[in-house]
């Protein structure tokens, strides 16, 4: 029988998303008939800038790679495999029937949805991302359209996708599903499976499509509550005919859901490339997926994490430039997520404590001159010039407030950027008594004036307040 919420935790779901009242679930006669007839019932459809609403305002998500993968965790047969971790079918070119053979040996005791989602909350984070189903085809829920999934083929016999969103409706933190609707390397017909299957060119994709990635995607949608959004990758071979049918099941089954920008037809806000941060300002709703040190999937000997500072320079960057920052972490086949990555992020969270007002629902900088320049004389291997990037201090903003944020302590004071605007007052966001700083005009330019020993070592905002709502530049 498929798994889904409890009723005792289904409707708390429906509540925390402000949007849907309970209704009784699906029978177990339904589940036997594999009918996915009778989903939550619907939101009123809403408005682009009404969906879009949460995802301005969220800005840090956590992004969670785990699967089959974890157990390898980046050597096959004892030799290590190049690459990403989760990608070790491929980079090998295991066999299918080898790679299921994974599946009787995960049985990750260790996982537990609530330290989970703890974990995401003391980071900061405001919604997660989870690998419903990556490119290896192995499903991390129970479902009902293939066997070939973690309740079914594994002794573990649980689905923790059930349990995550019951967490994250517990501590209020929105839930997504990444769900591989192109790349299938378990299917004779999904797309990325060359060595068992042949050329991707000669498969029936639309009947892989229409047997097993448009049902799953409907029992994701269907059967565990308010899903924040879908988060589909790699479209080979996605026509815009075809994206277009992922479109109408989610507009069907939850409208309020958001589609990212790699289904293969136009999302509701665009991804970029992996780790990859706009060098200046980027237009329209955007999100950076990253990694915390080099792969998605776990990966035994890839121990170099990203540091609190650089992550916080990362996120404030984002920001500043009008993005959100989906940064990824991989549980091992345990399921536990890696102390390092939980430290590092706990110290984010730490930070975000204090000065979450410059990030969270903030907006993207009206200056230029914090990022940099492109040289006049280097040039990259394409022969496109350089970019030669600034990391000192990134601007966002709010409604009557600038908030810089040093990274490199200036001598002499902060300089701000030139804009018109009458300054009203000048303070740390750590103090909360306000206490105004001083400002100096030299050449021309107004310097802030900064205690000896500012306080905190790895980022310090400015607040400065104006007059009016916008930066007159």
């Amino acid at each position: 029988m498929l798994t889904r919420l409890p009723k005792s935790t289904f409707m708390p779901l429906l509540f925390a998303a402000g949007l849907w009242v309970a209704t009784p679930q699906p029978s177990a006669a339904a589940d036997k008939a594999m009918a996915l007839a009778d989903p939550p019932p619907q939101p009123a459809m809403l408005s682009h800038e009404e969906k879009m609403k949460w995802f301005r305002e969220a800005k840090f998500g956590l992004f969670i790679h785990w699967g089959l993968y974890a157990l390898p965790a980046g050597e096959w047969k004892g030799q290590p495999v190049p690459g990403i971790g989760e990608w070790i079918m491929n980079r090998a070119q295991i066999p299918v029937k080898e790679y299921e053979q994974l599946a009787k040996k995960f049985k990750p005791v260790k996982f537990n949805a609530e330290q989970w989602v703890q974990m995401a909350e003391d980071a900061g984070m405001k919604y997660i991302v989870i690998t419903s189903k990556h490119h290896d085809g192995f499903a991390m829920y129970h479902s009902q359209v293939s066997k070939y999934n973690i309740h079914d083929a594994t002794p573990f016999h649980r689905d923790p996708i059930a349990e995550l969103a019951q967490a994250c409706a517990k501590h209020h933190i929105r839930f997504g599903f990444y769900y591989s609707q192109a790349q299938d390397w378990h299917e004779p017909n999904g797309a990325g499976n060359t060595w068992d299957f042949g050329a991707d060119d000669q498969k029936d994709f639309d009947q892989y499509l229409r047997t097993k990635a448009e049902p799953q995607v409907k029992e994701l949608l269907s059967f565990y509550g308010p899903v924040c959004l879908i988060w589909f990758d790699t479209p080979r071979m996605m026509t815009k005919e075809r994206g277009q049918r992922f479109v109408d099941i989610v507009q069907s089954l939850q409208p309020a859901c958001l589609i990212d920008g790699r289904l293969g037809t136009a999302g509701d806000y665009t991804s970029t490339g992996d780790n990859a941060i706009p060098e200046v300002n980027k237009e329209g709703d955007w999100e950076t997926p990253a990694t915390i040190n080099h792969t998605w999937g776990f990966k035994k000997d890839d121990q170099d994490w990203k540091s609190p500072g650089e992550i916080t320079f990362k996120l404030v960057d984002i920001i500043s430039k009008g993005g959100n920052y989906l940064l990824n972490v991989g549980p091992t086949s345990q399921g536990i997520i890696p102390q390092a990555s939980q430290d590092n992020l706990r110290a984010v969270g730490r930070w975000l404590k204090v000065n979450g007002d410059a990030v969270y629902g903030a907006g993207r900088s009206p200056f230029t001159d914090e990022y940099g320049e492109y040289s006049s004389h280097l040039k990259d291997r394409t022969n496109n010039p350089i970019f030669l990037a600034r990391t000192d201090w990134r601007c966002t903003t709010k409604p009557g407030k600038l908030y810089f944020t040093i990274f490199k302590t200036p001598r002499g004071g902060f300089d701000l950027p030139a804009f018109k605007s009458f300054i009203r007052k000048v303070y740390f966001l750590s103090d909360p008594k306000q206490t105004e700083l001083h400002i100096e005009a030299v050449n021309g330019i107004r310097v802030v004036q900064l205690p000896r020993n500012l306080p905190d070592a790895m980022a310090n905002v400015i607040v400065v307040e104006i007059e009016g709502e916008q930066v007159e530049l």
